[in-house]
């Protein structure tokens, strides 16, 4: 028994390597100097401080990059840098261009102090230690994994049925896919759309989601959507949520019944969300950079969740049930190919998913013994950006003000279609390209803002958009 409990105990210990570099062995000329390199939406100006052995001070002159998505990487990586004295720093989840910019930017203005980069960019001597990671348990009502829209709603709606919640986020940050999405929120509303003349229905709702998905979907769920989304709308308004007065049609929504947030993206939905959970934080704890690993199943059922943290694992017990919010798996190239049937190799493609999209939730669901449909369905869409996938930088608003040419010029696609519709045409387009064509009705100013709170002013300073005054100069701009 006693070698058995020393194996447990050796087994419950890890072996952390803390790493710095002696503020001895740095040599800067004291000053302020400023770095610039390039970040997720154009370049990272920052500004660093030294005395004549270390870095003091770091920070921020200007940036394009979203606080939405990449927030935390300039909040965390100048204190890293400064804390171990170390360029050798870890990026964070979710925000790996910004990382890469504001690190390629702080060793751009650390070259003009005259100190030895490499010896910046070189971990020092490990001092290794064992650190005991201790196990924590912990009881609620319910468990939700995954903090993005679906796992804050859940967790607000089971609160408000009188469950004491639990989230798990395995990202530092809530948010998810929600945050960084174009946020379109489709639902029949007499009260927006009538004042615009739009006819609509439930009816007809349903009629375009059936059947635009082949009638695949089960009917049953698909009514509960198109009849649930206004309710669903409302709730949110009743928690502070706001939408614009008018609606529009998204991409591939094939009616006018799409709801605009004032907020950019996604990020009116979450906020609205974690200002709810903040002021009822006795029943709802959501914990973060904690990443669920196992689904607990006693007597048929799933009770529980283990996880594991920063610095501690968990295993909790949930009363009356675990809810999986874990999202899709976008960013898992393994998973598109394991599950694609109806694409061409999406091994190489971009996705508009956040990095954590990974399908962890699936790969814990499937051990648990779940039953899985209509995996194969992957959905594609032909708006994301050549170099990073992502759906910022896109100039397109409504479905009615804009058109899509390829390379040679011409339109190609019904640009009011299905999405995979449009997806495939494109693929059968030169290099899969295309131009999305506006003009000054969606842009009378600059200033105006896409649905990413980028003006398209910014965009064509990053060369990310090309303006001109007529068609003929557009058209050699873009060759």
């Amino acid at each position: 028994m006693k070698c058995f409990l020393s194996k447990i105990t050796v087994l419950g210990m890890v072996f952390a390597i803390l790493s710095c570099v002696t503020s001895s062995a740095l040599k800067f000329t004291p000053g302020t100097y400023q770095g610039t390199a390039p970040g997720y939406n154009g370049d990272i100006t920052m500004e660093v401080t030294v005395d004549a052995g270390r870095i003091l001070s770091i920070r921020t002159v200007s940036q394009n990059d979203t606080p939405e998505g990449s927030g935390l990487a300039y909040e965390r990586i100048p204190q890293a840098i400064i804390d171990g004295q170390t360029l050798a720093v870890d990026g964070v989840s979710g925000a790996t261009f910004s990382s890469d910019g504001i690190i390629a930017a702080v060793t751009a203005a650390l070259e003009k102090s005259g100190v030895d980069i490499n010896a910046l960019q070189t971990k020092g001597k490990a001092a290794t230690g064992p650190v005991k990671r201790s196990l924590v348990a912990e009881k609620a009502d319910v468990v939700v994994i995954g903090a993005g829209g679906a796992g804050l709603a859940a967790g607000i709606s089971a609160s408000q049925n009188g469950a004491k919640v639990i989230i798990l986020e395995k990202m530092p940050r809530a948010g998810g896919n929600t945050i960084i999405s174009g946020a379109a929120y489709n639902a029949v509303d007499p009260e927006r759309q009538k004042p615009q003349g739009i006819e609509d229905s439930t009816d007809l709702h349903f009629t375009q989601t059936y059947e635009g998905g082949d009638k695949v979907g089960d009917p049953v769920l698909v009514r509960t959507l198109v009849e649930g989304s206004l309710p669903a709308l409302h709730w949110m308004e009743s928690m502070g949520m706001e939408f614009t007065p008018d609606v529009f049609t998204v991409l591939g929504g094939l009616w006018p019944r799409a709801h605009r947030p004032v907020k950019p993206l996604g990020t009116g939905y979450i906020e609205t969300d974690l200002n709810y959970i903040k002021l009822h934080s006795d029943q709802i704890t959501i914990l973060y950079d904690t990443k669920a690993a196992e689904l607990i199943v006693k007597d048929g059922r799933v009770t529980g969740v283990k996880a594991s943290g920063p610095d501690k694992d968990y295993e909790f017990t949930a009363s009356k049930g675990v809810v999986i919010a874990t999202g899709g798996f976008g960013a898992n190239k393994e998973l598109r190919q394991k599950y694609n049937t109806q694409w061409p190799d999406l091994t190489n493609a971009g996705t508009t998913n956040h990095p954590g999209a990974t399908g962890d939730g699936l790969v814990m669901a499937e051990a648990a013994g779940a039953n899985f449909v209509g995996m194969e369905y992957v959905q594609l869409l032909p708006m994301g950006d050549p170099k990073t996938g992502s759906l910022s930088g896109n100039i397109e608003q409504a479905v009615e003000d804009r058109f899509f040419v390829n390379k040679d010029g011409n339109r190609f696609v019904d640009e009011g279609a299905r999405r995979d519709v449009m997806t495939l045409a494109l693929f059968q387009q030169r290099d899969a390209f295309m131009w999305v064509i506006c003009d000054k009705h969606s842009y009378p100013t600059p200033q105006v803002k896409n649905n990413f709170n980028e003006s398209i002013e910014e965009l064509i300073q990053q060369g990310r958009a090309f303006g001109a005054d007529t068609i003929e100069e557009l058209a050699g701009k873009i060759g």
